[in-house]
């Protein structure tokens, strides 16, 4: 009886003996775990600051802020999307949302003590979406294209007023009067361009003067973002004190009268704001002239 092939093999073939295996309880750590702590340190963020006369350095990023920030970066990308779909209803809330978010991740960051250099920039580059490409992208896939060549250029000017504003502000912090802004701020500058989008949207607004009035609204808070006239900052505004009863009776006023027809309202609120930088700077003009030669 023939003996199965399978026992007939040399035992040598087979290994000696096991190899080593490290000590019960000492468990070497896996290349994925290798792996991911490289990345998180080379990753790493490294903020060096001035802290009582004393350089301290820091790792790590402050989540809470950033959150708030990374939701805005969020709803200005949404609002590019729902532009070039066509959406441009959707397109003009995600910019408001947008500017809503913006300003609360400063404000979080101050009640928190999480401020840092790291939040600043990128609290700019997602303003730099936000208020500046995704204002312009819907204001030209909308009615500006309808313009040609005239209509994308007004729309760049935008959008480099825009890189200009935020770069001067930058440069320009604890230098300048917390009560003012120099030139419209980009947050007032979008919400007055998509409440223009908006408003003029839903009324079908097709005709050559519609297309008109978008190329000045665009090119005027495109050029007011890089001027040097002032713009009330409502930061010396004490949101901690108490304030008369009457006072939150118009906030809830303005809520309701906002509510009835958004759009229109909205515009109205952002268009006194944009108008009121230049008629201040003329009623100073008028009321200081220069001296006569």
């Amino acid at each position: 009886m023939s003996q199965d092939p399978r026992n007939t093999e040399h035992e040598g073939s087979r290994p000696a003996q096991e190899p080593d295996r490290a000590p019960s309880g000492e468990r070497s750590p896996p290349a994925e775990e290798d792996l991911a702590a490289t990345f998180v340190r080379e990753t790493e963020v490294i903020e060096e600051s001035i802290e009582d006369g004393k350089k301290v350095r820091r790792k790590g990023i402050y989540l809470l802020p950033n959150l708030f920030t990374t939701s805005a970066l969020f709803a200005g990308f949404f609002s590019v999307i729902a532009g070039i779909n066509g959406d441009f209803t959707a397109a003009a809330v995600a910019i408001f949302i947008a500017m809503v978010l913006d300003g609360l991740d400063g404000r979080v960051a101050r009640m928190t003590h999480t401020q840092s250099a790291f939040g600043a920039e990128y609290d700019s580059l997602s303003d730099m979406l936000s208020f500046g490409v995704a204002p312009a992208l819907v204001a030209f896939t909308w009615i500006l294209q309808d313009i040609g060549k005239t209509g994308w250029v007004v729309a760049f000017l935008y959008v480099a007023c825009a890189a200009l504003r935020l770069a001067r502000f930058n440069v320009q912090i604890g230098s300048v009067d917390k009560k003012w802004f120099i030139g419209l701020p980009s947050p007032s500058a979008a919400a007055f361009v998509a409440a223009s989008v908006w408003t003029f949207h839903s009324f079908d607004a097709d005709a050559v003067g519609f297309k008109l009035l978008m190329l000045l609204v665009v090119a005027a808070a495109g050029v007011l973002m890089v001027s040097n006239i002032r713009y009330y900052s409502f930061k010396d505004i004490d949101l901690k004190g108490p304030v008369p009863f009457v006072v939150l009776l118009a906030i809830v006023l303005g809520f309701v009268v906002i509510s009835v027809e958004p759009s229109v309202m909205l515009l109205l609120l952002f268009g006194s704001y944009v108008a009121s930088g230049p008629v201040l700077a003329v009623m100073r003009k008028m009321q200081h002239p220069p001296p006569a030669g």
